[in-house]
C-alpha cells in the first residue's frame, strides 16, 4: 500500500494520537483533480488533463462517449482521442473508463489500434468500467433517424453528433442496457439483445421512418469484439478506492461542457448526461470525499458546435469580422464531426453559473494567443432580460435567446502572446483583461494556455500542490 502502509492504524483512547493518526493517513493518500469544461465544451480539456498528468498516476472518464473529442498536441505531433482518456499519452499512467461513459465496443477497439500504430502502448494500461452501457448500431440509427425527422418536421434539430450517445443513456435510464459485463456471458447477451431491438425496431420502422436492423449480424459482431475487450473490464471504482489509498494522485477527466449538461446545461440543446464536477463520484464510483480540486477549463473567448442559445455569438463565417478572426485563428472545428463552431466572446455570466454548479477551485484559461492583434476584447458582463439587467446566464433557453449580453470593452495588445510561459511576459492589457475575469466569475486563475502544445503553459497555482 505504499507509503500509507507505515501509517499506525492501532487502537488508542487518546484525542491527540487519534488525530495525528487521522492526518498521517490523510497525508498519505493521494491528491485528485476534476477537470470539467465551463462553457459548451471544446475547451481545451484533453491538453489540460495532459499537461497534468506528469503529476498523476491514473486518469478517469466518467461521463459521455465518443461524442466527446481531445485534441493533443505534443512536440508538434497532434493525437485526436474520444473515448480513451487523455493520460494514454503520458507512458505508465493507468487509465479508465468509469461506470458513467457509454461504449461502442467498435469504436473503443479501434481508437485502440489507432494508438497502438502510433506506437502507445493501451491495453495494458486501460481498465474499462464493467458497468458501461453499450452502445449498439440500433442507438446510432435511432439517434440519426431522430434528428432527420427534427429537421424535416421543421421541429429543429437538438445538433447531437449521431453517435447514438442519446438513445444509449436512455436504455441506462429505462434499465434496459446491454452493459460492458454482457459481452462474458452470449447467451444473456443474445436474449437481452432481441428484447431491445425488437423495441427500437418498432420505433425505426413505425415512428422514424427508418430501416429496422437485423438481429444476427449485431449479435455476431458484438461476440467478434468480446474476446478483445474482456481482458481490459475491471471493478473501476474499487481499483481507483486502492490507487488512492496507496498514495497515486487521480485525474478526473470530464467531456463535453458544464452548459451542455442535461441537468444544468442550455436544455434541450444539452448532452445526455452529467457533465458537471459532482458526476466525477458518481460516473467513476468512488465517494465525493475523493474530489479535491475542481479545475474549470475556459477559452479566452467562447465557441458552440450545433444548435442552441448563444448570447455572444458573433458573425464567424464572414471574412473580415471579430468572429471569423476567432474561428480561422483559433482552428474552431470540432475533432469528432469536423463541424465548425459556432465563435462569441467570453460570456462571464454564463461562467458564473458554471463556477457555482461545480465548485469551481480554480480556472485554466485556454487560447489566450487567439486574442493577438484584436484592437478591442469584448467580455459579457451581464444581460438585459425583458427589460431587467441580470448578471447570471438564466435556466430557461427561451429566456437565453432573449438575452442581450452587456459588454465591458478592454484594449487589446499586438504582442504575441503564442508560447508564453511566464506570466510577467504577457502583455499589460492581456493581465488586465485576465484579472478582471476573476473579478467578474469570483475565481481565480490558476492555468493559462497560450498554445496547443503541452508546454505552452502559464502556472500560477499547480492544482495538485494547491
Amino acid at each position: 500500500m505504499g507509503a500509507a502502509s507505515a501509517v499506525s492504524l492501532a487502537p488508542t483512547n487518546n484525542l491527540f494520537d487519534r488525530m495525528n493518526n487521522m492526518q498521517s493517513t490523510e497525508i498519505a493518500r493521494g491528491r485528485n483533480v476534476v477537470v470539467v469544461g465551463t462553457q459548451w465544451g471544446d475547451e481545451g480539456k484533453g491538453k489540460v488533463v495532459d499537461w497534468m498528468t506528469d503529476h498523476a498516476e491514473g486518469v478517469v472518464r466518467f461521463q459521455g462517449g465518443h461524442n466527446a473529442g481531445h485534441t493533443l498536441v505534443i512536440k508538434g505531433v497532434k493525437t485526436a482521442l474520444q473515448l480513451i482518456p487523455s493520460g494514454i499519452m503520458r507512458d505508465g499512467v493507468a487509465c479508465y473508463i468509469g461506470n458513467g461513459v457509454v461504449v461502442d465496443p467498435s469504436h473503443l477497439l479501434s481508437e485502440i489500434e489507432r494508438l497502438e500504430k502510433a506506437g502507445v502502448e493501451v491495453r495494458s494500461r486501460l481498465f474499462i468500467s464493467e458497468s458501461c452501457p453499450l452502445i449498439l448500431p440500433f442507438h446510432v440509427e435511432v439517434d440519426r433517424a431522430r434528428e432527420a425527422l427534427r429537421e424535416s418536421s421543421g421541429s429543429g434539430k437538438i445538433g447531437t453528433t449521431g453517435k447514438g450517445i442519446g438513445p444509449a443513456y436512455e436504455d441506462k435510464v429505462a434499465r434496459r442496457a446491454l452493459r460492458v459485463q454482457d459481452l462474458k456471458h452470449p447467451e444473456r447477451f443474445a436474449k437481452k439483445l432481441k428484447e431491445l431491438l425488437d423495441m427500437h425496431n418498432v420505433a425505426l420502422s413505425g415512428y422514424l421512418n427508418a430501416k429496422p436492423l437485423e438481429f444476427q449480424p449485431i449479435f455476431d459482431h458484438a461476440m467478434s469484439l468480446a474476446d478483445q475487450i474482456k481482458p481490459m473490464m475491471a471493478d473501476v471504482g474499487y481499483l481507483l478506492h486502492k490507487a488512492h489509498q496507496a498514495g497515486q494522485n487521480i485525474l478526473f477527466e470530464g467531456a463535453q461542457g458544464t452548459l451542455l449538461d442535461i441537468d444544468h446545461g442550455t436544455y434541450p440543446y444539452v448532452t445526455s448526461s452529467n457533465c458537471v464536477a459532482g458526476n466525477a463520484a458518481a460516473g467513476a464510483g468512488v465517494g465525493p470525499q475523493m474530489l479535491h480540486y475542481m479545475l474549470g477549463i475556459t477559452k479566452a473567448y467562447a465557441t458552440r458546435v450545433g444548435s442552441g442559445p448563444f448570447p455572444t455569438e458573433l458573425d464567424w463565417e464572414n471574412p473580415g469580422t471579430v468572429g471569423h478572426h476567432l474561428s480561422t485563428v483559433g482552428q474552431e472545428r470540432g475533432t469528432v464531426t469536423g463541424r465548425a463552431r459556432r465563435c462569441g466572446w467570453l460570456d462571464a455570466a454564463a461562467l458564473k453559473r458554471s463556477i457555482i454548479i461545480n465548485g469551481i477551485t480554480g480556472l485554466c484559461l485556454t487560447k489566450l494567443d487567439v486574442l493577438d492583434g484584436l484592437k478591442e476584447v469584448n467580455m459579457c458582463v451581464g444581460y438585459e432580460l425583458h427589460g431587467q439587467r441580470i448578471d447570471i446566464l438564466p435556466l430557461d433557453a427561451d429566456d437565453i435567446l432573449a438575452c442581450k449580453p452587456i459588454y465591458e470593452v478592454f484594449p487589446g495588445w499586438t504582442e504575441s502572446t503564442f508560447g508564453v510561459t511566464d506570466w510577467d511576459a504577457l502583455p499589460a492589457n492581456a493581465r488586465a483583461y485576465l484579472k478582471r475575469v476573476e473579478e467578474v466569475i469570483g475565481a481565480p486563475i490558476a492555468m493559462v494556455s497560450t498554445g496547443p502544445d503541452r508546454d505552452h503553459t502559464i502556472l500560477l497555482r499547480h492544482p495538485f500542490q494547491a
